[in-house]
């Protein structure tokens, strides 16, 4: 089809429907081989050698990227785990930025990804292109794999996409969340106009055990009503998978979050804390306290706050 001179232009100055910015990044992480390393993993067991804690250190032995996305060095303060802090320089996405966030923990390795700070879908172009972020985890037989990046910021007008997919060998670990704010409530900035596509699932040994879509435009019957979220600006979803979700961890968790912002379900060896109200802070709070409570459960380890959500 002959493009028009407006179109034209449009297209050679980066507008219109064909504006697009791309980035990738792709990351495999794999367990320490190494005599010592491999025979501390296999044991469960750790080694001290001087001041230097090993135990089956994870290592980050692939790593693969185009565009505006990088990752930190990575951070060793809970021994062999490995910390990685996910970088996105722009600070939030524009019209026709995609994302592709692709993590692969293969078999035996430990590993937990946050991000430096809150991720931002900011309001749509006059073409109305559609932003978005897509993520694929995948954990092998006996990994540990922990996703906790910090909130996204949905701003008035924006054309967001997020789409999160967890695949599970049998025999891994898995904790993860996703926390939304629609709009800026601080600022008085509501959400009143915008579209939001979110989607979350979680498979184990290829079954499909958790499956969640919202489909959400601002100010709509579904963004005010109670069937719905109930006129809420900030949601946000903790999903565990593992062992050690028994009946105590939930009572600790129900005591320890008191309703009706948070509740709590437990199904086919998922759990999920969630959260509906209005404020950020409260949320992430929570959340925090909940992954405290559920990491000895689940990792068998004390949760370790990473140092940059402190900076």
């Amino acid at each position: 089809m002959t493009q028009t001179p407006a179109q034209a232009l449009q297209a050679s100055s980066g507008y219109g429907q064909t504006r697009s910015w791309p980035a990738h990044l792709r990351l495999r992480l794999e367990a320490d081989s190494s005599p010592a390393g491999g025979k501390a993993l296999l044991e469960g067991k750790t080694l001290l050698e001087g001041k230097t804690l090993l135990e089956g250190k994870t290592r980050l032995k692939g790593l693969d990227f185009a565009g505006p996305l990088r990752i930190q060095r990575p951070f060793y303060p809970e021994g062999g785990r490995c910390h990685l802090y996910l970088l996105h320089p722009p600070g939030g996405l524009v019209s026709g930025d995609r994302l592709a966030i692709e993590v692969a923990a293969e078999p035996g390795s430990q590993v937990l990804l946050t991000t430096p700070s809150a991720g931002k879908i900011y309001g749509r172009d006059s073409a109305g292109v559609v932003q978005g972020q897509q993520v694929l985890l995948r954990a092998g037989e006996g990994a540990e794999l922990e996703w906790l990046p910090q909130e996204t910021i949905v701003y008035r007008g924006a054309n967001g996409v997020l789409d999160t997919r967890i695949e599970l060998a049998e025999g891994a670990r898995f904790i993860g969340w996703d926390l939304v704010c629609l709009g800026r409530p601080a600022g008085e900035q509501w959400f009143e106009q915008g579209h939001l596509t979110q989607r979350l699932q979680l498979h184990r040994a290829g079954r499909l055990l958790f499956n969640e879509r919202l489909c959400l435009e601002g100010g709509d019957w579904l963004h005010r009503d109670r069937v719905g979220l109930n006129g809420g600006c900030v949601f946000g979803t903790l999903m565990a998978a593992g062992t050690g979700l028994d009946d105590a961890l939930i009572g600790e968790l129900r005591e320890a979050l008191p309703g009706p912002d948070f509740t709590l379900t437990e199904r086919l060896g998922v759990l999920l804390v969630r959260y509906l109200g209005t404020d950020m802070n409260i949320c992430r709070d929570g959340m925090w306290r909940a992954w405290g409570l559920i990491r000895p459960a689940v990792l068998g380890r004390p949760a370790v706050i990473p140092r940059i959500w402190l900076t």
